[in-house]
C-alpha cells in the first residue's frame, strides 16, 4: 500500500517506472550538480532500478516512485531513504530527484519530511544522513528546512570540493 503525504503518494518503484526514471535521470537540468552527469543509456537506469529493487527486497523499504495525489500515474520524481556507501561506511541516506516540472513546489521538502518520519517513526532508525554538492544551495536549504543539521563534509569527488554532510536524528523529528 502506498504511503502518502499532504500532496504526494510514495510507492516502491517497479519495472514500469523505467522509462520515467531514465527521462528524469538523463535530463541535464536534473543532473546539474551530479559530478557523473546525466545518464546516457537506458541500461544505466535499468541498473539503478535493479539496485533499488534489491534494496526493497532485502530491507522492505527504499527509494520511492513519487507522484502527486491528483495524478497518481504520472511519476514526478524518485526519493526516500536507503543505505548508501559513504566512502566505505554504509549509512542511511536521504535523497531525492525530481523532474524539472516539479521544481519550486515544495515537493522535495514534503518528501524529505515524509522520509524522516518514515525512518524514525515507522522503521525505528536512529539517524539519517544526506549530502549535497556545495553549489547545490536549493537542496542544502531543503535539508536544513526539514531539520537536518550540517555535520561535516564528505570528500567524495576527487579533484572537487567536498560535499556538505547533513544529519538528522530521531530526537530532531520533534522539530518537524
Amino acid at each position: 500500500m502506498p504511503l502518502t503525504s499532504a500532496r504526494l503518494t510514495y510507492r516502491a518503484p517497479t519495472p514500469a517506472d523505467l522509462a520515467r526514471l531514465y527521462d528524469i535521470y538523463s535530463d541535464p537540468q536534473t543532473q546539474q550538480f551530479n559530478p557523473s552527469g546525466p545518464m546516457t543509456e537506458e541500461a544505466q537506469a535499468q541498473a539503478l532500478l535493479a539496485r533499488w529493487t534489491d534494496h526493497w527486497n532485502i530491507h522492505g523499504y527504499g527509494w520511492w516512485a513519487i507522484a502527486r495525489k491528483d495524478a497518481p500515474h504520472h511519476i514526478i520524481g524518485f526519493g526516500g531513504i536507503a543505505f548508501h556507501d559513504y566512502l566505505g561506511e554504509q549509512r542511511m541516506n536521504l535523497g531525492y530527484r525530481f523532474a524539472v516540472e516539479a521544481w519550486g513546489k515544495g515537493f522535495a521538502t514534503e518528501t524529505g519530511e515524509t522520509a524522516l518520519r518514515h525512518a524514525f517513526v515507522t522503521l525505528g532508525l536512529n539517524e539519517v544522513f544526506g549530502f549535497v554538492r556545495p553549489t547545490n544551495l536549493a537542496s542544502a536549504r531543503v535539508l536544513e528546512k526539514i531539520g537536518m543539521q550540517r555535520c561535516g563534509e564528505l570528500d567524495d569527488v576527487p579533484g572537487q570540493p567536498p560535499s556538505l554532510l547533513f544529519k538528522a536524528t530521531a530526537a530532531s523529528l520533534k522539530a518537524l
